[in-house]
């Protein structure tokens, strides 16, 4: 019998390789990715207690990505696993489950093209159509962008049209968003999020998650204020990534021209948020849980509540070359504005801003680009929601490599100032980057007695090393420190008082050691002369 299954195995792969060699016009790629990352945080994201011991993992990625490319059509595959270290014991069992997950996979087919003579229709130059999961990144992946730093990384499902004429470049994306496809289902609900099967209720017992519920935790903070009562609280701090709340659809447009020197980008992204009400399940004797409640297909609520917020982002990005030769270097400049407006995912009226200007001067193997950042944040005397949310890009590229700021750890409801200086030497195999950021807050904060806070948060350094050991093997070293003044506790919520904040290390520190490798497995060295 095992004679019978090893000689089958064999004639598949004789069949598909053969079937390969067959297209010879067609385009195969096989690659892998094994990336590994050991971290030490003491402080990482948010500041931590004066007497907390640093913590240390190792995460991994591993991915197999699959190329096809034949006449109009193109299509890829990326197969990802993430873990970490010891998440899963020795030996585990078909109930513990599996973290193997579909990163990417899509077809993309080129509806019109005027180098292809058997498409008859010359309208414009390119354009194609690609569905699926996928990645999508713009510009310097500021607010759009594949998130690769975190190791399960960001990818959305679905459709993109990308049209290619005369130097210009439009995309249009289309995405819509259910949690099934069961028979008897009606309407078009969506709860947002991926929800674990069980959650601690106000008592700390562990119960399931009701059905058609976000669970939120009770007590907490409000607006940086403690809250002892334990009474529901029904706030989650500032993210991005819609505020941990995924969207239930969005419509994008992306327009870029290169005129000369200058390279002009126009992005309206319109993202779509689950309408919900505050609800609650239990009682006094069993605990409560706390949570959104999402309308559920065919019951009263659906009809209630049901519907999408809408928020808006829009905004314009340049980029030039200033000047250039091989005495000077080469001087460049981005400056990017961008307005949201619309409703945020809670239904609150939005009217936030984000500005960026910075200047890279490269010459030799040296850049040194300075910069400024402005994310708006909230007034205390309005009841509009003026907290910019930096979208689905790459926070920890552009606000510290701390990832205090627009992460899953929240950020200041005041916003965020961000003048910076960073540096980078390239050279061969070598890289070196040494990073300076000063964070201030954008509009002011008070404590809970009604002080005022210093505007002034800390100053981050970021030093990252990088060698290439081989073609498809790298190893970088990191190492970056937090300090932190003694608003930095209350501008991310974890105290309310002055006397509170002086509990936390205002110093936080973090080192990493990643060694990636990247093989192509059907790589081919070019042949050496005789």
């Amino acid at each position: 019998m095992l004679k019978k299954i090893k000689k089958q195995r064999l004639l598949w792969l004789v069949v598909f390789t053969t079937a390969i060699h067959q297209q010879a016009g067609a385009q195969f790629t096989l690659e892998g990715q094994l990336r590994t990352r050991t971290e030490i945080r003491h402080g990482v994201g948010n500041l931590v207690l004066k007497n907390a011991a640093a913590a240390s993992f190792t995460s991994q990625r591993t991915r197999l990505l699959l190329g096809y490319k034949w006449e109009r059509l193109s299509m890829g595959v990326s197969i990802q696993d993430v873990r970490v270290w010891g998440q899963d014991a020795s030996s585990i069992s078909a109930t513990d489950g599996n973290r193997l997950m579909l990163h990417e996979a899509w077809a993309s087919v080129m509806l019109l093209d005027k180098k292809d003579s058997t498409i008859k229709w010359k309208l414009i130059d390119q354009l194609l159509i690609k569905i699926g999961r996928q990645e999508l990144s713009y510009d310097d992946v500021r607010l759009i962008g594949n998130l690769d730093w975190l190791q399960q990384a960001r990818r959305h499902d679905m459709v993109l049209l990308k049209a290619l004429h005369k130097g210009w470049q439009l995309e249009l994306g289309q995405a819509f968003n259910q949690n099934g496809d069961a028979f008897g289902v009606t309407g078009s609900a969506y709860v947002p999020a991926n929800i674990p099967p069980y959650i601690k209720n106000s008592l700390g017992v562990l119960m399931p998650v009701p059905a058609g519920l976000l669970p939120l935790a009770a007590g907490g903070s409000i607006n940086g204020n403690s809250s002892k009562t334990g009474t529901p609280v029904f706030t989650n701090p500032p993210a991005t990534n819609g505020g941990n709340q995924q969207y239930k659809s969005f419509t994008s447009v992306y327009i870029t021209k290169k005129l000369g020197q200058v390279k002009l980008s126009g992005l309206f992204f319109n993202d779509n948020f689950s309408k919900y009400k505050l609800d609650s399940t239990g009682n006094s004797s069993n605990g409560y849980v706390y949570g959104r409640r999402f309308a559920s297909a065919g019951s009263a609520d659906e009809f209630n509540y049901s519907g999408t917020h809408h928020r808006y982002t829009y905004g314009l990005m340049v980029n030039t070359l200033l000047l250039t030769g091989k005495k000077l270097g080469s001087l460049s400049l981005q400056a990017a504005y961008y307005q949201q407006s619309g409703s945020n995912r809670d239904g609150i009226t939005s009217s936030a801003f984000h500005y960026t200007i910075a200047a890279s001067w490269q010459k030799g193997n040296w850049t040194f680009t300075p910069g400024y950042d402005v994310l708006s944040g909230d007034r205390i005397t309005t009841g509009t929601d003026e907290r910019f949310d930096p979208l689905y890009g790459t926070p920890h590229k552009h606000w510290g490599f701390m990832d205090y700021f627009y992460v899953a750890t929240g950020s200041a409801a005041g916003g965020l100032r961000n003048p910076y200086l960073k540096t980078k030497y390239s050279h061969k195999r070598v890289g070196l980057s040494f990073d300076l950021h000063h964070f201030a807050l954008q509009q002011p904060m008070y404590t809970a007695d009604g002080n005022r806070i210093s505007p002034a948060l800390g100053n981050e350094v970021d030093l990252v090393f990088n060698y290439a050991l081989t073609r498809s093997a790298n190893i970088e070293l990191g190492y970056a420190n937090m300090f932190a003044t003694g608003s930095m506790a209350i501008a991310k919520g974890q105290a309310s008082t002055e006397a509170a904040a002086a509990s936390y290390n205002r110093t936080g520190s973090w080192a990493y050691a990643m060694i990636r490798f990247s093989p192509d497995f059907l790589y081919k060295p070019a042949a050496k002369a005789k």
